[in-house]
């Protein structure tokens, strides 16, 4: 009986510490065991080490759970009919199916769930030590599925689960509602082109690049904006921009008679395509703070800037010099005045259905 009991035992402990291993190794994202082995301890880097490789572990743990259950099974079954006969053969066989449910699988899968990371830690390095024990058996194991399981390795996540991660977080209270949302702007950035969010050019303020400084006074003191367009003849002649500080300043020393020409700066031309993170990497890279938006004939369709682009993270930016906050839905309100003036109705709206 004795002899009974140990070998049952034996079984039901070694199979629930493969149950339980192979939950924990699996429940551990491999995200998470990289932030682990940045401690250097041997054992996340053990961890982290079978994370990156883990069907020659799960192979190993799955080999070793069978033997256990069935050369278990085979030694139990030979005692037990030594000890019971043949007669309680068959209630005993259902109690030992009943304890291998219950304590071998469910019961230890269930708390390395729970405690998947203390256990995953403690279990990396003998799952190490087995892996490298049994690797002839697992290659060879490898080498008869590999017409079945081949196929070319995943990213560990993408765009949609991250957006999701910190939904779940905002939910949870791991990170604040404006966390949250700037996240989600962030992956919004290389689906929103330049023409969405630029200033059109209904709404566009430009001085003539040839004329006198000092005959435009009023026009610069004028202006909301800190860099202003310069045209040859008209919109679609950009030349460049100038900084409305330096017109400032030539007006105080004196310098008015100058054309305005000789403050101008060059300017970037851009598509209307231009993606919004493209377009903040190339004013970060060229220190620029304005590009002139064009359309596919060359003509100006806007301009956009780098709060234009940075107000796609944050929400609207607005100093007390903004007369409008969104210049876009400006010009739509006068295209539509516009438009009813010259008897042509609401176009903006679709027609009502006969």
């Amino acid at each position: 009986m004795l002899k009974l009991a140990i070998a049952v035992l034996i079984m039901l402990i070694g199979s629930a510490l493969c149950s339980g291993t192979e939950t924990a190794l699996l429940s551990v994202s491999i995200l998470k065991a990289r932030q682990l082995a940045q401690s250097r301890h041997p054992r996340a880097l053990a961890l982290l080490a079978i994370r990156q490789r883990i069907n020659r572990p799960i192979a190993t743990i799955v080999i070793l759970n069978n033997l256990f259950n069935i050369v278990g099974s085979i030694v139990i079954g030979s005692v037990a009919a030594d000890v019971f006969g043949d007669a309680l053969l068959g209630v005993f066989s259902g109690i030992l199916t009943f304890l291998v449910i219950v304590f071998a699988e469910i019961l230890p899968k269930t708390l390395a769930e729970q405690h998947a990371q203390p256990i995953a830690l403690m279990m990396a390095m003998p799952t190490q030590g087995v892996t490298w024990a049994m690797t002839p058996l697992v290659v060879l194991l490898e080498r008869i599925t590999a017409p079945f399981t081949r196929q070319g390795r995943q990213p560990i996540t993408n765009e949609t689960e991250i957006k999701l991660l910190a939904s779940i977080g905002y939910q949870e209270g791991i990170i604040e509602q404006d966390e949250a949302e700037m996240i989600r702007r962030v992956f919004r950035l290389n689906d929103i082109e330049a023409a969405h969010i630029m200033t059109p050019r209904v709404e566009l303020t430009y001085l003539p690049a040839e004329a006198a400084i000092a005959n435009l006074k009023d026009d610069i003191i004028a202006s909301q904006h800190s860099r202003i367009l310069l045209v040859e003849e008209d919109i679609d002649r950009i030349q460049g921009i100038a900084l409305k500080d330096d017109l400032l300043t030539a007006l105080i020393q004196n310098q008015g008679e100058h054309p305005i020409s000789t403050l101008q700066r060059p300017v970037r031309f851009i598509a209307e395509t231009e993606r919004a993170d493209k377009l903040l990497q190339a004013f970060q890279t060229n220190q620029e703070h304005i590009a002139v938006v064009v359309d596919e004939y060359g003509g100006v369709s806007g301009v956009v800037t780098l709060e234009d682009v940075l107000e796609e993270l944050t929400g609207e930016i607005v100093d007390e010099t903004d007369l409008n906050v969104d210049l876009q839905a400006l010009a739509r309100q006068r295209r539509k005045r516009l438009l009813q003036a010259k008897g042509f109705g609401d176009l903006t709206q679709p027609s009502d259905p006969p």
